[in-house]
């Protein structure tokens, strides 16, 4: 089953660029950026209004990952502050031809514009965001929204301040087969590094793409032994949700190559144009699955040149949910203690993690990664034969897997502050299997400090810290079953120490008067105005929800929730009474043009925030991939 293509005679054969530039935090006097080179390229980076710079070794760390594969992490420190709310045109000129963006990557450019640009807001008076992009949900790309609005915007005070993606930018746990094929394929054409397997039937990385069940199949690469039924159920058997979804976790990435190769193939269209790979040798049945999933993959590809045009001209702000490393991460301590607890499981998500950083995380915040990136480094430096040194990865593992600065806030007005609802869980003294509070105590306590004296400020939580209450309970019984893994049972409430600390975090006098929560990962949309019962001097909060870039919740279903939601949780119903909120009056925003009575909306796309000058939110739509017009979420009469 391998993939056989021949590796380029040089490095001449392949375009300099395989991915990006990707904008990541941007300040007057710092650019951070990020893109993936063949080589290792000598690197000017030209804005307008400033000297052309050539970035040496302080301003560009270089990453290693395969032969012709590279990691470029661009962090410049600017002398003289850019100006605000100014369109500011740049290029990366390559080498001493000094071929600029126009030559190598034409496709990132608009119109007839000779350069990319960007805007620094002085504030942010309005943001997209969004989370949970799919590559074969049947759903079309929400990220092309982004580059839609970007193509229609002209003056730089319509620009967005930023892209914030609050989770499940890859999915590394639910990968289609074409996908993976074309994954494999990368991994050759690039000569990704390999590495040496500990806990699976197969011994290394070469083995595993080889192996008949590497495709469909990779549960059965566990040793075929009682103990590690748990894990195979766990980590590759596919959890069964019937009540929200079903998850396929038979195409688990596995190896750090195969997810660097992800991030490379959903975040640009130039690897694509290297890889012409041919469907496996499988099953009637899973030949079937594959040629559908082939022609949801052939149309995620066609979108990717305007994707990335767009994250080429807009700054990208990013944080992890679960799917980004694998499904239910750290739901739970006995969770916890089965997947770390096998050096397969832990490589797996360790894999995962060291990607997210290099592809994903440094790019927050990059002064927090430069011990974890030093090691990355000396990581990378062992692969000069084509595999990592496995004591070094595990090593660097180890450290990920203890890391505390995935979080970050952003000195901007209003203050946005993003949370790690992964790493730094509350878990349950009393039943191991019970959900872990999405922060511990300590972290809520740093998340108040950092809230102190803000008049106002965006919180980031992947998951919505206010719900809604039917799914909810569902997910509340189905936890008390000792079933939490069914449906995806992680909610802030569902954890008692946690739910009363954000509580009480919002209620302190010093915290902001007016609090934005911006959240994804539930794959439907809604808004909720949330105010503290018999308190008039505040604190204001919206719960603004945009989920499903690339991916919806089932429709049928997700109707009878909100139809269900309505009726058993209505102003008058005792059941609110029964709910950590009970102190709260909760306003559920309506959908524009809705049918009678729906607050969900369930319709793959990226949302859109504008603010007043109190950062209170004035305007919130969601704009639909499916080419209906945005929808505007507007306030009903009070409820709860």
């Amino acid at each position: 089953m391998s993939v056989t293509l021949p590796l380029p005679a040089d490095h001449h054969s392949l375009p300099p660029v395989l991915a990006g530039p990707l904008l990541r935090r941007l300040e007057p006097t710092r650019l951070v950026m990020w893109l993936v080179g063949s080589r290792s390229l000598a690197l000017t980076l030209r804005v307008q209004g400033i000297a052309d710079r050539r970035l040496d070794a302080g301003q560009c760390t270089v990453i290693q990952v395969g032969t012709q594969a590279f990691v470029h992490l661009i962090d410049v420190t600017l002398e003289a502050a850019l100006p605000w709310d100014t369109l500011i045109e740049y290029d990366l000129l390559i080498d001493d031809a000094q071929t600029g963006i126009a030559d190598w990557a034409p496709h990132l450019l608009y119109g007839d514009a000779r350069r990319p640009n960007f805007v620094l807001r002085s504030r942010i008076d309005q943001l997209l965001h969004g989370s949970c992009r799919k590559p074969h949900h049947p759903s079309a790309d929400g990220l092309l929204c982004v580059d839609a609005l970007l193509a229609q915007t002209h003056e730089a005070s319509e620009r967005p301040a930023l892209l914030m993606m609050s989770g499940d930018q890859v999915y590394a746990d639910d990968v289609a087969g074409p996908m993976l094929r074309a994954i494999h394929a990368l991994i050759e054409r690039l000569g990704l590094f390999g590495e040496h397997l500990e806990g699976a039937v197969v011994s290394d990385s070469a083995k595993l793409y080889e192996h008949p069940a590497s495709y469909y199949h990779r549960a059965d690469l566990l040793p075929a032994l009682e103990s590690n039924e748990t894990l195979r159920e766990r980590f590759f058997g596919g959890a069964r949700k019937p009540i929200f979804t079903s998850s396929n976790a038979d195409n688990h990435l596995v190896t750090f190559a195969e997810v660097m190769a992800m991030y490379v193939l959903v975040w640009s269209p130039t690897p694509w144009t290297l890889i012409a790979p041919q469907p496996p040798t499988l099953t009637p049945d899973r030949a079937q699955r594959y040629a559908l999933e082939q022609t949801r993959i052939d149309g995620f590809k066609t979108g990717l040149g305007k994707v990335a045009r767009a994250l080429a001209h807009l700054p990208t702000l990013m944080i992890f949910d679960d799917h980004d490393i694998t499904d239910d991460w750290n739901l739970s301590a006995q969770w916890e203690e089965t997947a770390y607890g096998h050096p397969f499981s832990k490589r797996i998500i360790g894999n995962a993690l060291l990607a997210y950083m290099l592809c994903q995380g440094w790019g927050n915040n990059p002064e927090a990664f430069s011990g974890v990136l030093e090691n990355a480094r000396l990581l990378s430096a062992t692969g000069q034969d084509r595999y990592l040194d496995s004591p070094v990865q595990d090593d660097l593992i180890d450290q990920l897997l203890t890391f505390q600065n995935w979080h970050y806030v952003l000195p901007t007005q209003p203050a946005m502050v993003v949370i790690d609802t992964r790493t730094r869980r509350w878990r349950s003294e009393m039943n191991l299997k019970q959900p872990s509070g999405l922060l511990d105590w300590e972290a809520l306590s740093e998340l108040q400090q950092e809230l102190l004296d803000h008049p106002c400020a965006i919180i980031v939580s992947p998951a919505p810290i206010y719900g809604v209450k039917l799914i909810e309970t569902v997910q509340r019984v189905f936890s008390w079953c000792g079933y939490p893994l069914l449906v995806d049972a992680e909610n802030w409430m569902a954890h008692r120490g946690a739910a009363q600390v954000i509580l009480n975090i919002f209620r302190h006098s010093r915290t902001p008067a007016n609090y934005v929560v911006l959240s994804g990962d539930v794959h439907y949309s809604f808004v909720y105005e949330v105010l503290i019962r018999h308190r008039k001097a505040g604190p204001h909060i919206w719960q603004i929800t945009s989920s499903g870039i690339k991916n919806e919740f089932p429709r049928a279903l997700l109707e009878w929730f909100d139809r269900l939601n309505r009726w058993l949780y209505s102003p008058r119903s005792p059941l609110n009474w029964l709910t950590k909120r009970r102190r709260l009056r909760i306003v559920p925003y309506v959908p524009e043009h809705a049918e009678a009575g729906e607050r969900l909306w369930n319709s793959a796309g990226i949302g859109q925030v504008f603010f007043n000058d109190q950062g209170q939110p004035q305007d919130i739509y969601q704009h639909n991939a499916n080419g209906a017009p945005k929808t505007r979420m507007v306030p009903p009469e009070a409820e709860d």
